[in-house]
């Protein structure tokens, strides 16, 4: 693990947001912390109605949100990146869930996700790196501008990570997005 990636991973324990890339797009990244999902909701300018996605490279960090932690054994590691949508355990904060009962998971192997949640020994708080209603942040450049230096620290935008998840309901399988 890289110096960038152990700073990072500093950043995050210490309740702030960060910008790095994902197993999709470049995001926000926070630990579920509340203070620190209410800066990123704050940058992103987005409703907490909406809810949060949650990421980590094991099953284990998903447990205390996650209602019927059985059924997390159905998730396996998809081609294309997947996000499953379980009913929510009830302390999970409406930060994450939003209006909605359920909370959205995504596993992934992604070597700089997993030794982030290693470090912090956390799953981890993620959206999409842009304004609500505008395109994802792609470049440095449109990272400052977009976040106007209010980011704790930004790991550089990788080129090919641009296409969103699949979402799917895992208590019906069905495909959402």
């Amino acid at each position: 693990m890289n110096f960038q990636t152990r700073y990072a991973a500093k950043i995050l324990s210490v309740g702030g947001v960060i910008s790095n890339p994902t197993d999709t797009v470049q995001g926000l990244t926070c630990l579920p912390y509340e203070k620190s999902m209410q800066k990123m909701l704050w940058l992103k300018h987005r409703s907490p109605a909406k809810g949060l996605i949650l990421l980590a490279s094991d099953l284990h960090f998903f447990y205390p949100y996650v209602e019927d932690t059985s059924l997390l054994a159905q998730i396996k590691l998809q081609k294309h990146p997947t996000t499953y949508l379980f009913n929510a355990h009830h302390n999970t904060s409406k930060l994450i869930t939003g209006i909605f009962k359920t909370v959205a998971i995504r596993l992934t192997d992604n070597a700089l996700i997993s030794d982030l949640c290693q470090q912090c020994q956390s799953s981890l708080v993620s959206s999409s790196a842009n304004i609500s209603g505008y395109k994802t942040a792609t470049s440095l450049l449109s990272l400052t501008l977009n976040f106007h230096q209010e980011l704790d620290f930004i790991l550089a935008p990788r080129h090919g990570n641009f296409q969103a998840s699949h979402i799917i309901n895992a208590h019906t399988q069905e495909r959402v997005r």
